[in-house]
């Protein structure tokens, strides 16, 4: 997928829906701070430390459902697991312009497949709307060629970041101005 697909200029503004992963993301997570900084709006889910599948679909339905504004999707870890399972069975996927996918979690892998049950297989379906997938080289949850294959498969662009772990509040990223910049284009701004 190109840069100008995935990047388009979006017309009208978009309101940001994050999809934390397993365990969700504490106060010093990057999704947490641009809730904060934002007001991004969290996908609450019923049971953060035993998600089931079906369970989560539901919550990012009804949060999809809950306004007429286009949505776009920030997903981490278990969360891009979750965006392409719902792309994959919502009739309501046009609400959605547009997703950032980081650090996917391998739940196919043995280790995760285990302590995540019925979150594998991973569904590979190409996602309906403008994605980018972004990993790193170190990520214990997904090798990078696991994630290269993961947004092959989804029709994700696809950026490496180089050696940041999960990606996550361990990472250091503090505020993560250059992942939030990535969203400028989706979200009706006026990019710089």
């Amino acid at each position: 997928m190109s840069e100008s697909l995935i990047h388009r200029q979006a017309a009208a503004p978009a309101r940001v829906l994050v999809l934390p992963g397993w365990q969700g993301s504490g106060p010093e997570h990057w999704q947490s701070r641009w809730e904060q900084r934002y007001g991004y709006q969290r996908v609450q889910q019923h049971d953060w430390m035993n998600p089931l599948r079906g369970d989560w679909m539901a919550q990012l339905e009804e949060a999809v459902l809950q306004d007429d504004t286009p949505a776009v999707l920030v997903a981490h870890s278990l969360g891009c697991v979750l965006v392409a399972a719902w792309a994959a069975h919502s009739r309501h996927i046009a609400r959605v312009r547009a997703t950032l996918l980081v650090a996917p979690g391998d739940t196919e892998h043995p280790d995760l497949a285990a302590r995540l049950p019925g979150w594998a297989p991973i569904v590979r379906q190409r996602l309906p709307f403008a994605s980018l997938l972004l990993a790193s080289s170190n990520d214990p949850y997904c090798t990078l060629e696991r994630a290269q294959h993961l947004a092959e498969a989804w029709g994700c662009g696809f950026r490496s970041l180089g050696d940041l772990g999960h990606i996550n509040a361990e990472s250091g990223l503090g505020d993560w101005p250059e992942g939030h910049a990535l969203l400028a284009p989706w979200l009706g701004e006026p990019t710089a």
